[in-house]
């Protein structure tokens, strides 16, 4: 006679008799939502090779524009990215334009979704999403002050002594190229001033001064992505004021020792402060990611 397990009123086996594996939870979906430049990726100027030249780490280049490579990450880096993308969504999370974001080759899969422009753009298999841009657009249409006005008056404030470049990023935000041992730190603080004043985020990142509407946000698009992935955990890294909403909004964050967040020592629950400066913070938070994510 063949044994059948005891059935509950639904015809279905009773759970008391199923192995204990098939009745445990099961692993989260996990999206992992990362800044790119200062974080994982790095210019030459940002790699902080701190080491005696025979134990630095070799580099691969991920970058290259006008034919010259542009930023890196170790070659140790970039097979725990790969790794990554078995595990995870991998979601680059950057202020970058979409032009300047796909000058970038990641190592891994090709993530299937990006997110540009501090928020601006979400890309899905390379391609802007237009409801959100518009979405996106319209928020900041009634919740803070017209591009133009931020545009004019940094050019009329700033100086053409230690200004080199003006840019107007995707017809959402501008920034300034500057020579920063000529910047007078004034100005940066009263610019903010002027610019909170009127729903705006000055964010200063190496030689470039960002104003930016604080309605577009790199966590609002990462929220819109896991609704759409149906993720359970996300995680996030950055390292300037910028990321400061993205590694609030994630379960998990992480900054590097360098970059805005950490010169202001800025922490909050669940935001882990490396210690680790320049290219070797790429290498260490992808090692927090891929622990969390398995």
């Amino acid at each position: 006679m063949t044994n059948t397990a005891p059935t509950t009123n639904s015809g279905s086996p009773s759970t008391s008799s199923l192995p204990t594996s098939s009745l445990s939870t099961a692993a989260p979906k996990v999206l992992v939502a990362s800044d790119l430049d200062r974080t994982l990726i790095y210019s030459s100027a940002a790699l902080a090779l701190t080491m005696p030249d025979a134990r630095a780490p070799r580099l691969l280049s991920v970058e290259v524009h006008e034919s010259k490579p542009l930023s890196y990450m170790t070659e140790t880096a970039a097979g725990l990215l790969a790794e990554l993308g078995d595990v995870a969504d991998f979601v680059p999370t950057t202020t970058r334009t979409r032009k300047q974001y796909e000058r970038i080759q990641l190592p891994g899969p090709a993530p299937k979704y990006a997110i540009c422009a501090n928020g601006g753009h979400l890309l899905v298999d390379g391609v802007t999403d237009p409801g959100w841009h518009a979405s996106v657009t319209e928020r900041l249409a009634r919740e803070c002050a017209p591009l133009d006005e931020v545009r004019e008056y940094m050019e009329a404030t700033s100086d053409p002594a230690w200004v080199r470049k003006h840019r107007l990023a995707e017809d959402l935000f501008v920034y300034l190229v500057v020579e920063r041992e000529l910047l007078p730190e004034d100005w940066v603080k009263e610019l903010a001033v002027w610019a909170e004043n009127r729903g705006w985020t000055v964010s200063l990142q190496g030689r470039k001064i960002y104003a930016v509407p604080k309605p577009l946000t790199k966590s609002a698009a990462m929220r819109e992505v896991a609704r759409r992935t149906g993720a359970t955990l996300t995680l996030a890294a950055g390292d300037s004021l910028l990321d400061a909403d993205l590694l609030l909004a994630a379960d998990r964050g992480w900054r590097p020792g360098h970059g805005e967040l950490a010169d202001a020592g800025w922490t909050a629950p669940g935001i882990t402060a490396l210690p680790e400066r320049g290219v070797a913070a790429g290498e260490r938070i992808l090692r927090e990611f891929l622990r969390e994510a398995r």
